[in-house]
C-alpha cells in the first residue's frame, strides 16, 4: 500500500513537471512566433510616394504601393504637380517620386533641387515625347503642321503647364514659327479629346508620351522633329537624401524597380479599366508576382 502511494506521489510530480514543461514550450513558442511576425524598424514607418496624375505615374505608384503593401510596409500616395514634387522631395518632407523624366524634360527641376535629391533607379528606361496625331491624318512632321492648321483649327492639345512637355510644345510653336496655340488641359482632358476625335476620324495633334496607354489604344505616330525639340529620356525614381538609410530593404527594390515598355502598357490598361486604381494594381501585382518579387532583396520576400 506504501508502496502504490510513492508510485502515485512520483507519478503526479512527472506529470506535473511535463506540464510546466509544455507550457513554457508553449509559452516561448508563442512568443518566438510573435517575435517572427514583428515588423522591423522601416516597416513601422510610413513611407510617402508622390506622383504626377500621368498615366505612367500613377501606374508606377500605384504598384510599388501594392507590392510593399503586400510586404508590411506602411505607404501614402499622394497626386502633385511635378514642381511641388521636387520641391517637397528636396526638403525631405516625402520620400520618393517614379516619375522624374530626366535628364531632358524636367531638367529645369533637376536645376533647381538636383543637389538635393538622389537619383535611385529607372522605373522605365525609353521615355520619348513630342507631337503625336493619328495614323490617318497625312501629316508626318512638325514642319508640316503650317500648311495644314484649319485642319487641326491652328490648336495643339496639351497637358498641365508645369510640366516638361508644355515648356518644350512652346519652344517649337517658337522654332518652327507655328501658327498654332497649345491648350492647356490635363493627361486625362487630353485623352479624352483624342478619343472623341479618333472615334469621328477626325485631324487633331496632342502633346504625347511613351510610356502611354494610348500607344496600346489607338493607332498613333510622332511627327517628324528635325529640330530635335523633344529629346529621349527615363522615367527615373528620384528620393529624399537619408532615404537609403530609413528604408534600406525597400530602397534596394526601388533601385530595381523596372518594367519594359510592353509589361508597363499591359499595367497601364489594367488600371485604365479598373473601377479603382490601388485594387487594379494589386490585382496586377498577384498575376505577376514573380516579376516584381524579382527586384525584391531576399529579406523583404
Amino acid at each position: 500500500m506504501r508502496k502504490l502511494k510513492l508510485n502515485l506521489k512520483t507519478t503526479l510530480a512527472v506529470l506535473l513537471g511535463a506540464a510546466v514543461l509544455s507550457f513554457t514550450a508553449c509559452k516561448q513558442g508563442a512568443k518566438e512566433g510573435e517575435k517572427g511576425k514583428e515588423k522591423t524598424k522601416e516597416q513601422t514607418e510610413q513611407m510617402e510616394i508622390l506622383y504626377p496624375n500621368w498615366a505612367e505615374g500613377i501606374a508606377f505608384t500605384n504598384l510599388a504601393k501594392a507590392a510593399l503593401e503586400d510586404k508590411g510596409y506602411n505607404v501614402k500616395i499622394t497626386p502633385l504637380e511635378p514642381g511641388p514634387i521636387y520641391a517637397t522631395i528636396a526638403k525631405g518632407d516625402a520620400d520618393l517620386m517614379m516619375d522624374a523624366w530626366l535628364p531632358h524634360t524636367h531638367s529645369d527641376y533637376w536645376e533647381k533641387y538636383g543637389e538635393q535629391i538622389d537619383k535611385i533607379g529607372e522605373s522605365f528606361s525609353g521615355g520619348t515625347t513630342g507631337l503625336v496625331v493619328p495614323q490617318y491624318v497625312d501629316v508626318n512632321s512638325i514642319e508640316e503642321l503650317n500648311d495644314n492648321v484649319d485642319k487641326f483649327d491652328g490648336k495643339i492639345i496639351g497637358i498641365a503647364s508645369g510640366a516638361g512637355i508644355h515648356r518644350n510644345t512652346e519652344k517649337a510653336i517658337k522654332e518652327y514659327n507655328l501658327e498654332y496655340k497649345q491648350v492647356t488641359s490635363s493627361g486625362p482632358a487630353m485623352m479624352a479629346s483624342l478619343k472623341r476625335a479618333y472615334d469621328k476620324q477626325e485631324p487633331i495633334v496632342i502633346t504625347g508620351w511613351k510610356p502611354h496607354y494610348m500607344w496600346a489604344d489607338y493607332d498613333l505616330k510622332y511627327l517628324k522633329d528635325p529640330k530635335e525639340i523633344y529629346p529621349k529620356d527615363v522615367c527615373a525614381i528620384i528620393a529624399r537624401k537619408g532615404l537609403k538609410k530609413d528604408f534600406p530593404t525597400a530602397y534596394k527594390f526601388f533601385t530595381n524597380f523596372n518594367l519594359k515598355e510592353t509589361q508597363l502598357y499591359n499595367l497601364m490598361d489594367a488600371i485604365d479599366k479598373g473601377e479603382d486604381e490601388l485594387e487594379a494594381a494589386k490585382k496586377w501585382y498577384k498575376d505577376h508576382k514573380v516579376l516584381v518579387e524579382s527586384w525584391m532583396p531576399e529579406k523583404m520576400k
